[in-house]
């Protein structure tokens, strides 16, 4: 079995990689994710994808490296980062409340054998409740998300904040597009669904 190294240190991912019970080891990616407003979200996620996993390859040379990464675009086409305080937080969701946003979720699987790399990207979009300021605030206090893009956890409380989400795959609006990457996976000859003896 090749190596597979998933490059990031985010439990949601991890845990989203743990569904397909292949071995897989962790490294945080040295790259610095910088954000081009002038590219469009699709564009731009896939190359945070490739820049984390190419960040790994000569640690890993003979492995299989998966990066992945996410942007928030909200209604009016703003890209939101992490809030990082309550505060930021607070505004983040109050804007957002009552509207429909998009998460752009990226992915790259670089086979560093043969130095081949996929690429892809997957949408998910979400319509938010209207809010109060007093929900949002019991929210935050309870939840704390202010590592996550949108600050809302849907693997979590966040989930009560959310009227509708719409996509083709739930785990990209987590962290990793699980459907995409076994087509990856297979396509750099590792099969998650092999026939057990």
């Amino acid at each position: 079995m090749r190596k597979i190294v998933l490059a990031s240190t985010s439990p949601y991912r991890q845990q989203l990689l743990k569904q397909l019970q292949i071995p897989f080891v962790t490294a945080a990616p040295e790259f610095d994710e910088v954000i081009d407003p002038h590219v469009s979200p699709a564009l731009q996620v896939r190359h945070l994808a490739v820049g984390k996993a190419q960040s790994l390859a000569s640690q890993y040379p003979d492995a299989v490296i998966i990066g992945s990464d996410q942007l928030f675009v909200d209604q009016r086409g703003r890209t939101l980062g992490k809030a990082g305080d309550e505060r930021g937080a607070f505004q983040q969701l109050r804007q957002m409340a009552g509207r429909t946003h998009c998460f752009y979720t990226g992915l790259a699987l670089l086979d560093c054998r043969n130095n081949t790399i996929q690429t892809d990207h997957a949408t998910f979009s979400v319509t938010m409740r209207s809010l109060t300021d007093t929900q949002i605030g019991d929210y935050l206090k309870r939840e704390r998300p202010y590592d996550c893009a949108g600050s809302f956890k849907v693997e979590g409380l966040g989930i009560a904040l959310i009227e509708k989400m719409e996509g083709e795959d739930f785990n990209a609006l987590i962290g990793l597009p699980l459907i995409k990457l076994v087509t990856m996976l297979e396509q750099a000859g590792i099969q998650v669904l092999k026939k057990m003896h």
